[in-house]
């Protein structure tokens, strides 16, 4: 289980343009599409990844409670497939089923999206101001697979309330770590 951190994208940087197949509907969802009134958090998951597993409940609870309140959720998976099958576009599907996830489940078959946003990790999460300017990035919380701290999604919650309330967000954040992104070629 390789435990590989955020890049930390600068604060302020505008939101990467993206039009994706959502693997759920099987449709072509855009960023525009995706974003909410106040704000939107994009996160870079997959189906497979230890770290992605342990958040899921954590995240799929925050999609009901924010959505809405007005913050776009969407799911970007970026794995190479013919290296990790098990994070092919129909399984990833299989999984938004089974976790009850409440958002788009993208699939982004060239990287590129992934590229355009620097992620590193699964998962990576990156949350936009509702001109989709930058405004937190790094991890849901303390918690790890195995490291029996409970899991509450307290870093993540305190920026999107924040934002909801039209308070400063903290610029001190922490990384997220997770599994490496697999790149097609390595």
């Amino acid at each position: 289980m390789a435990r590989t951190p955020s890049n930390m994208l600068p604060l302020g940087t505008k939101a990467p343009d993206f039009s994706l197949i959502d693997t759920i509907t099987g449709q072509a969802r855009s960023l525009q599409e995706s974003k909410g009134e106040k704000g939107t958090l994009v996160m870079f998951i997959c189906n497979h990844c230890p770290f992605v597993i342990h958040v899921n409940p954590e995240v799929t609870k925050m999609g009901k409670e924010y959505q809405p309140e007005g913050i776009g959720f969407v799911a970007i998976s970026s794995n190479d497939i013919e290296n990790y099958p098990q994070d092919a576009p129909h399984l990833m599907k299989e999984t938004a089923k089974k976790e009850g996830y409440s958002f788009p489940y993208l699939y982004d078959e060239t990287q590129a999206v992934a590229k355009a946003y620097d992620a590193a990790c699964t998962p990576d999460f990156y949350l936009f101001d509702a001109d989709l300017k930058l405004v937190y990035r790094g991890q849901l919380d303390d918690s790890r697979p195995g490291n029996g701290i409970p899991l509450t999604g307290s870093d993540l919650r305190q920026a999107i309330n924040s934002l909801l309330k039209g308070e400063q967000i903290d610029e001190n954040q922490k990384p997220s770590i997770g599994c490496n992104i697999k790149w097609i070629g390595n």
